[in-house]
């Protein structure tokens, strides 16, 4: 047993050997040892028998163990056998086949992957050891092919095992989209129902909101009765009792003259309407009256004839009786003579009866023509009598017109007189008031404006700064502070601080400093609304006494013909990121008469100088190096604003980098305002990209500040802007309650709604000066609400330039959009189909940067290239839009979600009615012709609800049907929109509200 054991001990020490110097597992020295012994014995034939995988070696833990354990069991019953078979001698070939094996086996242990054999030991192996050997090497060699053999099905078996678990992962991720796709669904049905909760809360609110508004104008207008009663008695006595009652006297005069005016203007519409019914009937009577003429020349013709024939009729009966009394006379008994006469007076009875038909129908005839000289000379009454009324008519319309032309300069001289008596009256009330002493008030009065002064002091609603100097002015009875407080003290007491606190600051400065620092500015570097909303809101500003400047980046691609005197400034700006300090070139131009200065950086990367505003890998670092750079020009240049506002995530990162690095460098003069004009581009990034631009990663990276809602290991810069903000604002009312819930909101409604007490919704303007159809130098036929016949002569241009049918009377529908799946990109495919159906004609202008949707888009106008009431523009073309504006008749908005949209207020602007869905800004500036709860002078479209082709369809119809059966209704409707008041001039003034009142905030927590 010893001595057979002695080849399983000698194998054991060859595979520690394996795995000791070569540092590989035990059951892959024994591979290998397996294979360079078949490779000693066979060659490379081995491999066509074996075929082992490459990745035997490096099988996983789990089936090396498993094989291992086989092996041993396997080697525990060879060793058996062997000590079963020692006792036989082995033969010649056993011997020379141990040796062979043997000497395989050491040719494998010196080979390169193991170390080499002491030979004196190899030497000292004695024959029994080596038939022992090479009987343990046979086995061993067959266990190790059927550990093999096991090893290729186990691998087999691994690679099906991982192709089952490739498929059942993909059936998870496709059950997982599935699943979000629902919850996609119940979280927007969830958002709808309450959204249309919220609304119908709202509308009752507003239903409440309404009564009481009412009651309290009830109310206040009775205040104001009895305050100007009061007032009036106690300035100027009975005197001006008398001249505000002969004031009241010739209002009601005047009113009374106004309603006879608007009644003569009535009676007038009236006179115009039936004289052009009477001139209808008059032309059609005229008309009546030619053929009755003609009948009439026809009649005389046939009387003519009628005599003719029967003076013909009477010689013919003669001639007939004459010849038949002959006829008798000279019969003679002969058949031939009979026979003659009879065929005479047969041909004479039938000329008779045909004479006497004719007369029949002469007679006929003639009873027509005579009912027709009846029915002409009845017209010709009618005719008479009808430019009698017209006369009549004519004579009454020209009495009305001077009539209403005389009361008309009665009343603007009544008027004009009213107005000067008015305005004295008022001279007279505030000289009355001035006539008093500022010093001879009484003490009452002062007293009370000191007691109220000091209670805002106390209640820290105004500053100390601001509460000395009112104290300070009503110590030295000011009369300005005297008059303001006259002047407002019916009003609330908000208002009469506002009113005094305006005396404080008109000392300091005239308007306020607003800085904009934003990606876009149109004309000059324009994507989408967000360059029209800094240009126009900074214009409306500046129109308003306001300090106004811009900084944009220097883009290569900008359109530098609009820019004036651009000059680079005398300053190195150095800038910190990346842990370095780049230097940075200013520019300073003028831009649609603002000053703007554009930062040039210098930085290896060429950030501003790729032909492209937006879409580059790299627009975080991009715009966040911007943002770093621009409040680094207001430190280095001294400015202090007092509004810094920026506007969506490219210039968000301005919030927490004022606070958190140039406050304490002494840029501290400004109120942060930020403006977000869509909430789906958020500005997301790993943690780390902070660094890059001076935020400390710990400090901000928080749920409560910059960590994204949605992905938690990334950070947000929207949601920085909306945290560290003193004033939020989006683009209108319905989008400002849209984006609080989840659909809408894209993971920010939480940080809303903490934040809700500084979040508005202002609805955007448009420049009323560039978009004006009256005055548009692009147009070919300018035109106006008061004369619209340039829309249809450009309507005409347009349908001759694009190839259409050029016919005035059939609706062109018109759509200019970015195609893009939140513009509603299948509804405007939609809409062409049925447009098309309809008999209406169709142009779009857009192109979109997803390639799927252009393609999709470019087959559709490649198929409806040669179609007469259909052209598809893939591109955007400025003078080409404001063509399509002036010409179409409708124009389609139909978008998924819109925070506010411009091309619903420039069609309107330019005479087409809009047909949009109700979401965002759409919702807040289009209100359906249909819908009895709008008041009639705001109704100027058509909507729908829904984001789906039936509803679409229905608002699409009765724009059509309207547009077809009511063309007075439709001019009047074109006319209203056109009147309608777009322009910047009252969202400015609620952003200048909500300006003040920040600044205003910051001053009441000023320390004393």
């Amino acid at each position: 047993m010893i001595a057979n054991a002695a080849p399983n001990s000698r194998w054991m020490s060859t595979e520690m050997a394996l795995t000791t110097g070569g540092m590989i597992t035990v059951a892959a020295a024994r591979s290998l040892s397996s294979i360079a012994s078949l490779r000693k014995l066979h060659g490379d034939s081995w491999i066509g028998h074996c075929n082992p995988c490459p990745r035997l070696v490096f099988t996983s833990c789990r089936l090396r163990h498993k094989n291992l354990r086989k092996r041993l069991q396997a080697e525990k019953s060879a060793r058996e056998r062997l000590a079963v078979d020692a006792e036989d001698f082995p033969s010649e070939e056993a011997r020379d086949e141990g040796s062979e094996g043997e000497k395989n086996v050491q040719m494998l242990a010196n080979g390169p992957f193991f170390p080499s054999k002491d030979s004196k030991t190899e030497e000292s192996l004695d024959v029994e050891e080596k038939r022992s050997f090479s009987v343990s090497i046979e086995d061993l060699l067959l266990m190790i092919r059927e550990a093999e053999k096991n090893i290729l099905l186990l691998n087999q078996v691994r690679a099906r095992a991982l192709k089952d678990l490739q498929e059942s992962r993909r059936e998870k991720d496709s059950l997982r989209a599935e699943v979000e796709v629902l919850r996609t669904r119940l979280a927007e049905s969830s958002a709808k129902i309450k959204l249309a909760e919220q609304e119908k809360l709202k509308n009752e609110m507003l239903q409440d909101e309404v009564q009481i508004l009412q009651k309290k104008l009830k109310e206040k207008e009775d205040s104001q009765q009895q305050a100007l009663t009061t007032k009036s008695s106690s300035i100027k006595g009975t005197k001006f009792e008398e001249e505000v009652e002969s004031l009241k006297s010739s209002l009601a005069d005047l009113r009374s003259k106004d309603e006879l005016l608007k009644q003569l203007r009535t009676d007038k519409t009236e006179l115009q309407d039936r004289l052009q019914s009477l001139e209808s009937r008059l032309e059609e009577n005229t008309v009546s009256l030619t053929d009755l003429e003609n009948a009439k020349a026809e009649n005389d013709t046939l009387k003519e004839n009628i005599r003719k024939l029967q003076m013909e009729l009477q010689v013919a009966e003669l001639s007939a009786t004459e010849a038949f009394k002959l006829s008798e006379q000279k019969l003679s008994p002969t058949t031939t003579g009979s026979e003659a006469v009879g065929s005479t007076n047969d041909r004479l009875l039938l000329e008779n009866r045909m004479l006497q038909e004719q007369v029949k129908k002469l007679l006929v005839q003639l009873a027509q023509a005579e009912s027709q000289k009846i029915l002409l000379e009845h017209a010709q009454a009618d005719k008479k009598a009808l430019k009698e009324q017209v006369q009549l008519l004519q004579h009454r319309l020209l009495e009305s017109d001077a009539e209403i032309r005389t009361q008309l300069q009665t009343y603007q001289a009544e008027v004009e007189g009213f107005q000067a008596r008015l305005e004295r009256l008022k001279s007279e009330k505030k000289s009355g008031i001035l006539q008093v002493p500022a010093g001879e008030m009484p003490w009452d009065f002062w007293t009370g404006i000191h007691l109220r002064i000091d209670a805002w002091m106390l209640d820290k609603v105004i500053t100390v700064e601001d509460g000395e100097e009112l104290r300070l002015m009503a110590w030295r009875r000011d009369a300005r502070l005297r008059d303001a407080f006259v002047q407002l003290q019916e009003k609330s007491n908000e208002e009469i601080m506002s009113g005094l606190l305006k005396l404080v600051n008109d000392r300091k400065r005239p308007g306020l400093y607003v800085v904009h620092i934003a990606a876009e500015m149109a004309p000059v570097a324009k994507v989408g609304g967000l360059g029209d909303v800094v240009t126009g809101l900074s214009r409306s500003l500046q129109r308003k006494d306001h300090l106004v400047e811009i900084i944009l980046p220097k883009y290569d691609c900008m359109d530098y013909d609009r820019i004036k005197n651009l000059k680079v400034l005398d300053m190195e700006l150095l800038s910190f990121f990346d842990n370095q300090t780049f230097k940075n070139k200013v520019w300073l131009g003028t831009v649609e008469g603002l000053p703007v200065y554009f930062i040039e950086p210098f930085h290896p990367a060429n950030f501003f100088t790729r032909r492209t505003v937006y879409g580059e890998r790299d627009d975080f670092r991009r715009f966040t190096y911007f943002c770093r750079a621009a409040l680094e020009f207001l430190l280095q240049s001294n400015k202090r604003p007092d509004i810094i506002h920026s506007h969506d995530w490219t210039s968000a990162a301005v919030a927490p980098l004022y606070w958190d690095i140039y406050v304490p460098l002494g840029l501290n003069s400004a109120r942060l305002a930020f403006t977000c004009h869509n909430f789906e581009y958020q500005g997301t990034e790993s943690p780390a990209a902070l660094a890059a631009f001076g935020l400390n990663v710990q400090q901000q990276f928080r749920q409560d500040r910059m960590q994204d809602s949605f992905m938690h290991d990334r950070v947000n810069l929207l949601k920085g802007g909306i945290v560290f903000s003193n004033i939020v604002t989006t683009v209108s009312p319905t989008y400002a309650q849209e984006v609080r819930a989840p659909e809408a909101g894209r993971g920010l409604q939480v940080a809303l709604s903490v934040h809700s007490n500084k979040f508005y919704g202002i609805l955007n303007g448009i420049d009323v000066e560039a978009w004006d159809p009256s005055y548009d130098p692009i147009l070919q036929h300018q035109y106006s609400a008061e004369d619209l016949s340039g829309k249809a002569a450009n309507k005409a241009s347009l349908q001759s330039q694009l190839r259409l049918n050029v016919d005035k009377k059939r609706p062109l529908i018109g759509c200019i959009t970015r195609l893009v799946p939140q513009k509603g990109v299948h509804l405007i495919r939609h809409a062409i189909y049925h447009t098309a159906e309809k008999g209406g004609q169709f142009v779009l202008l857009g192109s979109s940067p997803v390639p799927e949707i252009q393609r999709e888009f470019e087959e559709l106008s490649y198929k409806f290239e040669g179609h007469s009431d259909v052209r598809l523009l893939l591109k955007y073309d400025e003078p080409l839009a404001h063509s399509i504006y002036a010409a179409s008749d409708i124009f389609v908005i139909p978008s998924v979600f819109e925070p506010c949209g411009l091309t619903q207020m420039i069609a309107m602007r330019y005479g087409s009615i809009p047909v949009v869905r109700r979401t965002g800004g759409l919702n807040d500036s289009v209100f359906d012709v249909d819908d009895t709860t709008i008041p009639e002078e705001k109704r100027n479209g058509f909507s729908f609800s829904a984001a789906e082709i039936q509803g679409l369809n229905y608002a699409l119809d009765r724009a059509i049907k309207y547009y077809l059966e009511k063309p007075g209704w439709w001019q009047q409707l074109v006319k209203k929109t056109m009147r309608l008041d777009f322009s910047w001039d009252s969202s400015a003034d609620q952003y200048i509200e909500l300006y003040r009142q920040a600044i205003n905030r910051a001053r009441s927590r000023a320390p004393a």
